[in-house]
């Protein structure tokens, strides 16, 4: 069956050439004018993937994604934003986000980030059905078992299972396959999302933010995803 996608953009040409692009591309969508019929939407009906404007009436993409999340929908977001919104952009990805595209932007861009956050959400879902754990990688305390897509931290107290979304997952197994490597946001940007375009840097750094939320009990002092000033990020190195 087809993923259904939900579009939620004010701009009738925008948002008509989205929907024209998605539905030839083999996807089932619904398409929305405001925020408010966003979550009506997803109220009635959850959705595959949002692809969601940041600037709409009644409600605007962040307070969208904000309430969605709220809810403990893992729903993969796309955010549309303006160029001149880099601030909201951030705030967008803070508020739970998945990625975001700039406008103007070309309908493959579009459909090359909507066929991998998909893709992402299969690959969870699929390992949510998974019987029995698979093969772990460790980091001291940190686990990670990449078939079954799950974390847990041994030890800690009521939380010996966190939860991700898709690309929070891939960035940290791909941290923890190279522990002690370091990594410029360019080469995450090319390794877990696919694309280094200019002024996406944003979307690496919130994304290790959130990582370091969830994993770390002190996050301004994080012990296992270390920032190297003027290099980039690594894993600290495996204990002995």
């Amino acid at each position: 069956m087809a993923s259904h996608i939900l579009v939620a953009e004010d701009q009738v040409d925008i948002r008509d050439l989205i929907v024209l692009n998605l539905q030839q591309a083999g996807y089932a969508v619904t398409a929305v004018a405001d925020g408010r019929a966003a979550l009506d939407q997803e109220t009635a009906r959850a959705s595959d993937l949002l692809v969601l404007d940041l600037m709409m009436p009644a409600l605007d993409g962040l307070e969208v994604c904000k309430a969605l999340r709220a809810r403990g929908r893992a729903t993969p977001i796309l955010m549309l934003t303006a160029k001149s919104t880099e601030l909201d952009r951030v705030l967008g990805l803070e508020l739970g986000a998945d990625d975001y595209l700039s406008k103007p932007f070309s309908m493959a861009e579009l459909l090359a980030r909507v066929k991998a956050l998909l893709r992402r959400a299969e690959l969870l879902r699929a390992a949510a059905a998974e019987p029995a754990p698979s093969q772990s990688v460790k980091n001291g305390e940190l686990e990670i078992l990449p078939v079954r897509r799950e974390v847990r931290i041994h030890g800690r107290e009521a939380a010996d299972k966190l939860e991700f979304t898709a690309l929070e997952f891939d960035l940290l197994l791909h941290f923890a396959n190279h522990p002690g490597h370091v990594f410029s946001r360019t080469q995450l940007l090319d390794a877990v999302w696919g694309y280094s375009h200019e002024g996406y840097e944003h979307t690496v750094t919130t994304h290790i933010n959130r990582l370091r939320a969830k994993l770390e009990q002190d996050p301004m002092n994080p012990r296992f995803i270390l920032t190297v000033r003027g290099a980039g990020y690594k894993m600290r190195d495996a204990p002995r």
